[in-house]
């Protein structure tokens, strides 16, 4: 049986340039899609997955980040004397108890690869998951959930996985399937952002992870890879071949690419959508800018 997983890592060191003026003084994880930042998104879905701890990698400028996460006693003071219950309870939800929360800092920027090794002393010898708050996925059951779930049968190690286009096949890591099992696939090969034509399958990684502890010293020896880069995927694929394995998940959901401007109103336009006290109002709109364009050409 495979040990359960109650630790995640967020890499969250990333200068956020594609956002530039914005994260000149706000860090990317809490810019808001809708009313809620990135990271939120991430920390409830890793609390649907069962997960206790949260290590955030981060860099400077970060400060806005960690103080997200902490209480605000004035706040809720002035929200419970004014009778906005809902409010207070939307405001709790996003608090971090002592000892659930570690910050790590990345000093140089080398990769992803590198960031998940600087917190292999919070890991230890447990299984852990990966998650990257610029891939939101909406879901009726949320993706890590859908992976632990899937990693109790099989263990291992284990990546999200979508399918792609093939002209953008590049621009991710891309697996090499062995045998498709449906939802699951096992993995003879990866390779991150293959050359255009030369990626094996249309099969990408998607910013969800669960590995085991063998990848963290498979991190040890710092090889440089793809971009120049210490990538996350040379340590996974090392795993290939091995007794653990590694195994790609092809989940139930809609991925947003919240790294990008176009992916960020994307998703910010379908998130919208789905609030009940958005959606009105939001779909008029769209309409009438839809219908003013059509009328212009």
């Amino acid at each position: 049986m495979s040990r359960k997983v109650t630790k995640a890592i967020f890499p969250v060191a990333g200068l956020g340039t594609r956002f530039l003026p914005a994260t000149k003084s706000v860090p990317k994880e809490i810019m808001t899609l809708v009313d809620r930042p990135l990271v939120q998104y991430a920390i409830d879905e890793a609390r649907a997955a069962g997960i206790k701890e949260f290590i955030f990698v981060t860099s400077r400028g970060k400060g806005a980040l960690e103080d997200y996460f902490d209480h605000a006693p004035q706040l809720e003071r002035e929200l419970e004397a004014k009778g906005k219950d809902k409010l207070l309870k939307i405001l709790q939800d996003t608090n971090m108890d002592s000892g659930e929360i570690a910050y790590i800092r990345q000093h140089k920027a080398l990769g992803l690869g590198h960031a998940i090794w600087c917190a292999r002393r919070l890991i230890g010898d447990e299984p852990f998951a990966v998650m990257l708050p610029d891939d939101v996925i909406a879901a009726d059951k949320p993706c890590l959930q859908q992976m632990v779930e899937a990693y109790e049968e099989v263990g291992g190690n284990m990546v999200a996985a979508m399918e792609v286009p093939a002209d953008k096949a590049s621009s991710y890591g891309v697996l090499d399937v062995q045998e498709d099992m449906g939802s699951l696939v096992s993995v003879k090969g990866m390779v991150e952002k293959p050359a255009p034509g030369t990626a094996p399958s249309n099969l990408a990684v998607i910013g969800r992870y669960i590995l085991s502890p063998q990848v963290l010293q498979n991190l040890e020896d710092k090889q440089v890879g793809a971009g120049g880069e210490i990538q996350l995927t040379d340590a996974i694929a090392k795993q290939i071949g091995t007794e653990e394995g590694v195994y790609g998940f092809r989940f139930n959901g809609q991925r947003f690419d919240c790294g990008s401007k176009a992916g960020f109103l994307q998703a910010t336009v379908s998130f919208g959508l789905s609030r009940d006290e958005l959606r009105d109002d939001l779909e008029g709109y769209l309409h009438e800018v839809m219908s003013a364009r059509k009328a212009a050409q």
